[in-house]
C-alpha cells in the first residue's frame, strides 16, 4: 500500500468512526427522550369491571385502632395531665435513676429555707402510698415548694384555662396560703393562683390558671407562703380544653388525629402490656377506676411508669365519644413468656397465676363485663354509673391473652376463663390468640387449640417486610369459613431501617384490600402501634408521631384514614385485566369495591405498586347515578417519601369512565349511587 492509499485508509476509517459515534449519541439523544416521554404518559392499561348485583356481607367494623401505653403513648401523650409524676410514685423499678422525686425539684428561691421528705407512714390511699412532707421554717421573699417539669416542658396557650388540684394535709396547726403558677425558662411568670390550706386531714384544693402567654417550655411551680409543715399528694395540672370537655380527660388534637382515623373499634390497653413483666405486673382492670388518687400504679413493661390516669372508665368512654366499639383485653392468667429478658437468652419467662387464685381471677373478668354492661342498679355497673355514665357501654368483645405461648400453663387457664365467659355471657364474642407471628409453632398450635375450643375469634399479628404483604394478598382466601374468624390485631409493614415510607404505606394498602376482599372471615384489623412520642419511642415505625406542641402523622396514616373514612359493609364482585406490559407483574394493581349500606355509596379503593403510572378504564353494572360526580383521594410520591398526604378532588363518573393512577400511589374513589 502506497502513502496515498494510506492516508485515504486512515481518513476513510476516522470518517466511519464518527459517524458511528454521531450515530450512538443521536441514538443516546433518542432513547433518552423516549424515556422521558414513556414516563409522562401510561405505560400499562388496566380495565376494571364492577358488578354491584354480585358481592358479599362483610364486617361493618373491619378496620380500627389499637391503643397500648408504649412510646409515651399515654402519660406525657394521649393523657391530658401535664404534671409528671403526680403522685410521687417514681422508683428506681420503673427506670433506673428514678425515684419518687424524680421530675421535681426542691424550691427555695427567695432566701426562704426549710426541709423536704418522702414518707409513707400516713398516706392518702393505701394504694397511693408514697407523698411529701415540706416544712417551711421561714418562706422568705417567695416561699418554699416544688418545681415540676412536666414531661419535658409544659405547653401552654395564651388565654387557655388550666385546673389545678392536689391534696393537702397540714401537719402544723395554721393555715398556710399557696401560690401556684406557670413560669418559663427564664423565670417570667405566664400565669398564676392562690388558694389556702386549711385542714388537718387530706383535703383537695383546687385552683385555676389563666395562661398570659404561649410557651412551649413551662415549669410549673407550687410555694408555701407562710411557716408550717405540710404533706403533699396528687398535684395535678389539666388544660380545660380536652377532647370533648372531659374531665381527666383526652389531649384534644391528638385524640382529634385519631377519632379522624374514623376506626370501627378500638383494642387497649394492649399488646404486651396486658400480660406484663411477672405475674405482679399484669394489667388488672379493677386497679384502674374510681378516683384517680385511688388507682394503683404501676411500672410499665416498656420501662416506664404508668400513672393509669388513664384507666378503664376513660378507654370505654373514648370508644364512645369517637365511634368505636371497646375491645379490652384482659390476661389469660399468664405473665409475658418475655417476662425478666428472657427473650435475650431464648427461654421462657411465662408463669402462671396458683390455681387457688383462678376462680378470683374469673370473676374479676366477668366483673367486667357488669362493669361495661350492666345496668346501674348492679354492684359494678352502678361503680360506673358513679363515675358519671349510667348507661352501658355496649361491650361486644372481650379478648383473652396476647401473643401468649402455647404451653400447658396458658391452655389450661384460657379454657378456665373462656369456658366461664361463655358460659355467663354467650353474647360476647371470645378472641383468643395464636402467637406473635403469621407462622411457626405457636401459630400451628394456637390454631388448633382454637379449632378444639371453638374459639369465636383469634388474632394473629405480623411485623413484615413490604415484599411480604404484597406476596401474601391471597393469604385469607383460602380460609375455613366455618373456622375461628380472624383478628389481624397487629401488623405493619416494616422498610429498610423501620421507616415510615410511601412504599410500605403502600404495601400496607394492598393489603388491606385483601381483607376487605375477605372481610366474611377477617372481622377486624388494627395497625401497630399507634402512638409514639418523639424522643422516646421504644418500637418503630408507628401511625403518629407527636411531641408536647405538635402531631405528626406518617404516611402511613393516611392509609388507615383513607380506608376507615371509606369502609363499606358489602364488598363488590370485580375483575381487574392488565394490558400484556404489566401481565408478568402480579398482584401489581390491587383492587377492592365496596358498597355502604346506608349511604349507598360504592368505593372503589385502587392500588399502583408500579412505577409507571396505569390508564385504568372503570365499566360499572347495576348502578345508577343520581350523581354524576364523584370523589377522587390520590396518595402517591417516590418509594422512600416519608411525608405525603392525599389530595381530594372531584372526578366525572359514568357508567364507563377513565382514570390514569399515578405510579406508587392509592386511589379511593367515592360515588353516589342508587341505595
Amino acid at each position: 500500500m502506497n502513502k496515498n492509499h494510506l492516508l485515504f485508509a486512515v481518513f476513510f476509517s476516522l470518517m466511519v468512526f464518527v459517524e458511528a459515534v454521531s450515530a450512538v449519541g443521536k441514538q443516546r439523544i433518542i432513547s433518552t427522550a423516549d424515556n422521558h416521554s414513556s414516563a409522562s404518559k401510561p405505560e400499562t392499561t388496566a380495565t376494571i369491571s364492577v358488578d354491584v348485583t354480585k358481592g358479599k356481607k362483610i364486617s361493618d367494623h373491619l378496620f380500627g385502632i389499637f391503643f397500648e401505653d408504649l412510646n409515651y403513648a399515654a402519660d406525657g401523650g394521649l393523657y391530658a395531665e401535664l404534671i409528671q409524676n403526680r403522685s410521687f410514685e417514681y422508683s428506681p423499678a420503673d427506670r433506673k435513676g428514678w425515684n419518687p422525686l424524680t421530675a421535681w425539684e426542691y424550691t427555695t428561691d427567695g432566701f426562704g429555707y426549710g426541709a423536704i421528705s418522702v414518707e409513707t407512714t400516713s398516706p392518702l390511699n393505701g394504694n397511693n402510698p408514697h407523698y411529701v412532707v415540706l416544712i417551711v421554717e421561714d418562706e422568705g421573699q417567695q416561699g418554699v415548694g416544688l418545681t415540676n417539669s412536666g414531661f419535658d416542658g409544659i405547653v401552654i396557650r395564651a388565654g387557655e384555662k388550666y385546673d389545678f388540684s392536689a391534696f393537702i394535709r397540714l401537719i402544723s396547726g395554721q393555715p398556710i396560703p399557696f401560690e401556684i403558677k406557670l413560669q418559663d425558662s427564664k423565670g417570667e411568670i405566664c400565669g398564676k393562683a392562690t388558694f389556702t390550706s386549711d385542714s388537718n386531714d387530706w383535703k383537695n384544693f383546687t385552683a385555676t390558671i389563666t395562661a398570659t402567654q404561649s410557651n412551649d417550655s413551662c415549669h410549673f411551680v407550687i410555694l408555701a407562703k407562710g411557716k408550717g409543715k405540710f404533706a403533699l399528694d396528687e398535684v395535678s395540672l389539666f388544660p380545660q380544653k380536652t377532647f370533648k370537655g372531659r374531665t381527666n380527660g383526652l389531649r384534644a388534637d391528638l385524640a382529634q388525629t385519631i377519632a379522624d382515623l374514623k376506626p370501627k373499634f378500638m383494642r387497649f390497653p394492649g399488646g404486651c402490656l396486658v400480660h406484663g413483666d411477672g405475674l405482679g405486673n399484669m394489667y388488672r382492670w379493677k386497679n384502674t377506676i374510681g378516683p384517680v388518687e385511688q388507682r394503683v400504679e404501676q411500672r410499665d413493661i416498656w420501662n416506664y411508669h404508668q400513672s393509669v390516669g388513664l384507666g378503664y372508665f376513660e378507654y370505654f368512654q373514648f370508644c364512645e365519644d369517637i365511634g368505636a366499639k371497646p375491645l379490652p383485653v384482659v390476661p389469660a392468667a399468664v405473665s409475658c413468656q418475655n417476662s425478666g429478658g428472657t427473650w435475650r437468652i431464648g427461654g421462657t419467662g411465662q408463669r402462671g397465676l396458683p390455681p387457688e387464685e383462678m376462680q378470683s381471677y374469673i370473676q374479676e373478668i366477668l366483673d367486667l363485663i357488669e362493669y361495661a354492661n350492666g345496668s346501674a342498679s348492679t354492684t359494678w355497673g352502678a361503680k360506673r354509673a358513679k363515675a358519671g355514665h349510667p348507661q352501658p357501654f355496649n361491650l361486644e368483645y372481650i379478648g383473652i391473652g396476647n401473643e401468649d405461648k402455647q404451653t400447658p400453663e396458658f391452655r389450661e387457664r384460657f379454657k378456665m376463663i373462656y369456658n366461664a365467659v361463655r358460659a355467663v355471657h354467650p353474647e360476647i364474642t371470645i378472641v383468643g390468640t395464636v402467637g406473635p407471628a403469621p407462622d411457626g409453632e405457636d401459630f400451628d398450635l394456637g390454631w388448633k387449640f382454637a379449632g378444639e375450643n371453638k374459639v369465636s375469634m383469634v388474632d394473629e399479628h405480623y411485623y413484615k417486610e413490604p415484599s411480604w404483604f404484597l406476596k401474601n394478598l391471597h393469604r385469607y382466601d383460602t380460609y375455613n369459613r366455618e373456622a375461628s374468624h380472624i383478628y389481624v390485631g397487629e401488623y405493619a409493614a416494616h422498610d429498610i431501617d423501620r421507616k415510615n415510607t410511601l412504599r410500605s404505606a403502600l404495601a400496607e394498602a394492598a393489603y388491606m384490600t385483601s381483607l376487605e376482599r375477605n372481610g366474611d372471615v377477617v372481622g377486624m384489623a388494627s395497625y401497630a402501634p399507634l402512638l409514639a412520642k418523639s424522643g422516646n419511642t421504644q418500637w418503630i415505625p408507628d401511625m403518629i408521631y407527636f411531641n408536647n406542641s405538635s402531631v405528626m402523622p406518617s404516611v402511613n396514616y393516611y392509609v388507615q384514614q383513607l380506608f376507615g373514612q371509606n369502609s363499606g359493609d358489602q364488598f363488590v364482585s370485580n375483575k381487574v385485566i392488565l394490558s400484556d406490559a404489566a401481565s408478568k407483574a402480579a398482584d401489581c394493581l390491587p383492587v377492592s369495591v365496596v358498597r355502604e349500606r346506608n349511604s349507598g355509596d360504592l368505593i372503589i379503593k385502587l392500588v399502583n405498586t408500579l412505577q409507571t403510572p396505569v390508564n385504568a378504564k372503570i365499566n360499572l353494572k347495576g348502578t345508577g347515578f343520581p350523581d354524576k360526580i364523584g370523589t377522587k383521594a390520590v396518595l402517591t410520591g417516590l418509594p422512600d417519601d416519608r411525608i405525603s398526604k392525599p389530595q381530594i378532588t372531584s372526578i366525572q363518573v359514568g357508567k364507563e369512565f377513565s382514570i390514569e393512577l399515578p405510579a406508587n400511589s392509592f386511589t379511593v374513589i367515592r360515588l353516589k349511587t342508587n341505595k
